[in-house]
């Protein structure tokens, strides 16, 4: 009796696990129909909304031990899976101005040339005066490395930048960005579906930095890393790999998956980083603090003073976007 009992309990639980299964597809495919899906809302609407319905009727049938829906809800996915796999990431659109271009790089000796460093004059979000640049940077004057920190959203979430200093007092920042359209906008969800690209932006950092605390009043936190200078210029020539292969073959941006800190992540394992997995690398506000269990800050001072000592939103306020953005945000 006991066995029966159990074997039942197991079957009962193993339905439900299944049907709760069915449910979290049918969800992912709702919300995938709804956001890619290529016909007018109304439409849009209709198809998801039809395919959470065979969902929940194939869920509710498979605790009744029916198993009809279930084969008509594996077609559907299926489906819905293969028309999934052929949505490609577009080389062309008609992009938002300031992810435009994709910069790209040659490497000649110790002589790094990027074409597509953004350099633009911002007056406001749609008062700017874009300005594509090539530069030249000699590597062997690769010096520091600094992290940057714009919180846009609370405490929880930022937008990380990196940018790399040399020796005669230039800076070059990197900004893994959503290649938006025009008129298109920012949204985590939509992301998660195919929406927009993937671009790494280089750029000045009274462009990238700038428009961050003096336009759209972001709380800019930065943090000097102190990481080994070979691996410093290492994760240089990474981004410089990652961007060139970008143009050459674009990829989606995902709000989980391939964002501002995952990419870096992936570029910095890739060299032969250990870095440990940890909540803080998705909920990346607190990306400082595991810099900072890390190794990678200053540890002879606590967490909460580099904080507060970190913030350059003020500074940058007071100095306004000029040609000495990068000394003025850098000065106690």
């Amino acid at each position: 009796m006991r066995e029966r009992l159990l074997l039942r309990l197991t079957g009962i639980l193993a339905r439900a696990a299944l049907a709760v299964a069915v449910l979290l597809v049918a969800l992912w495919a709702m919300l995938a129909l709804w956001y890619r899906l290529p016909l007018p809302e109304e439409a849009r609407l209709l198809t998801a909304g039809a395919f959470g319905l065979l969902g929940l009727v194939t869920a509710v049938a498979l605790v009744r031990r029916r198993a009809t829906a279930a084969g008509l809800f594996a077609l559907a996915i299926a489906g819905v899976f293969v028309w999934w796999a052929s949505i490609t990431p577009p080389a062309e659109a008609d992009w938002s101005p300031d992810v435009a271009r994709q910069v790209t790089g040659t490497i000649d000796g110790a002589v790094l040339t990027l074409t597509g460093v953004r350099n633009f004059d911002w007056r406001s979000e749609d008062d700017f005066t874009p300005a594509w640049e090539t530069r030249r940077y000699d590597l062997d004057q690769l010096r520091t490395l600094d992290m940057f920190m714009s919180y846009w959203a609370g405490p929880s979430m930022a937008h990380m930048i990196l940018s790399f200093g040399f020796a005669d007092g230039r800076y070059l920042a990197w900004s893994v960005e959503v290649r938006r359209r025009k008129g298109g906008e920012f949204s985590p969800i939509a992301d998660l579906f195919k929406s927009n690209t993937l671009v790494l932006v280089a750029a000045e950092e009274r462009d990238v930095i700038g428009v961050r605390t003096n336009i759209r009043g972001e709380d800019v936190q930065r943090y000097r890393l102190d990481i080994p200078q070979e691996m410093i210029r290492a994760l240089l020539l990474q981004y410089v790999a990652d961007a060139n292969a970008l143009a050459e073959r674009p990829t989606f941006y995902n709000s989980l998956t391939t964002n501002c800190t995952t990419t870096v992540v992936r570029m910095a394992r890739a060299l032969g980083d250990v870095l440990p997995s940890d909540w803080r690398l998705i909920v990346n506000g607190y990306l400082p603090e595991y810099a900072y269990d890390m190794g990678a800050l200053d540890d002879s001072r606590p967490m909460a003073e580099l904080r507060e000592e970190a913030r350059i939103s003020p500074r940058a306020l007071e100095a306004g976007l000029t040609s000495t953005f990068s000394q003025d945000i850098r000065r106690p």
